[in-house]
């Protein structure tokens, strides 16, 4: 049976592994799945429609899947997924989706600081860390292993490709291709991420064709389609190079300038 401190409310019709461990002063409603090994810390609150994976650790004071903050929702039943492995620290709101995609998703590995905020039709991939402070606005997408730092705020529809790094205190009005550090207000191209790709195992050959891709993209004048082409001519298209062009040719909003 879950371990259910005496002073916590717990739905009778909440789904909960038998190793769950929900502390004191937590609320958890009745539409919720919770996975096996996951624990909750005190004054936390689970409301309908969340999907906890396996082994999660929410810490207190920490709010999961709540209605959106979308003056269109009218109480449509809508999820939110927290994946297997998910660290959640103090005080972090987790919104679950709309009418618009019913869900919200956070995804597995990841590490959310204390304060951070996933809104509403969010994606987030694998193995992501939201430092202090960091808000997603509502439908942005996040690639596997992105870094968002403290305090920075990614704007509504915004995607952040795989393996980027934004800085602290940055403002992302635009998409963040992969594999680049991004900063500033508004976020600027600051470079390729390459310590986190050797970090994470990429070869040289890998991370050489990705620096001469963004050398073409950002520092030799030419705009975004020039580069583009350029780059399928004289750059090795290996997959990183293609999941580059890719991103950009899928973008909406446009990709983040070059700093400067």
């Amino acid at each position: 049976m879950p371990q259910i401190h005496p002073t916590a409310i717990v739905n009778s019709s909440a789904q909960l592994a038998d190793d769950v461990i929900v502390g004191p002063f937590t609320i958890i409603e009745a539409d919720v799945r919770i996975g096996a090994g996951t624990t909750l810390g005190a004054h936390v609150f689970v409301d309908n429609g969340a999907r906890i994976g396996a082994n999660v650790k929410i810490h207190q004071g920490a709010v999961i899947a709540t209605p959106p903050q979308d003056l269109k929702y009218r109480g449509e039943p809508t999820e939110m997924f927290v994946g297997d492995n998910t660290e959640i620290r103090e005080y972090c709101t987790l919104n679950r989706g709309t009418i618009n995609t019913r869900r919200s998703s956070v995804g597995k590995n990841c590490f959310l600081m204390a304060y951070a905020h996933v809104a509403h039709d969010c994606t987030v991939g694998d193995h992501v860390i939201l430092a202090n402070g960091a808000m997603l606005g509502g439908h942005t997408v996040l690639g596997d292993w992105v870094i968002v730092g403290g305090l920075t705020g990614v704007h509504q529809f915004a995607h952040i490709g795989a393996h980027a790094m934004v800085g602290g205190v940055s403002k992302v009005v635009k998409d963040v291709p992969p594999y680049c550090l991004a900063g500033r207000l508004p976020a600027r191209f600051e470079g390729l991420n390459s310590i986190g790709l050797r970090r994470r195992g990429f070869s040289r050959e890998t991370i050489d064709a990705l620096d001469a891709a963004y050398r073409a993209l950002y520092n030799q004048g030419m705009n975004v389609s020039q580069a583009v082409e350029y780059i399928g001519r004289n750059v090795p298209m290996i997959a990183e190079v293609r999941s580059l062009l890719e991103f950009i040719a899928a973008s909406s909003r446009g990709i983040i300038r070059a700093g400067g």
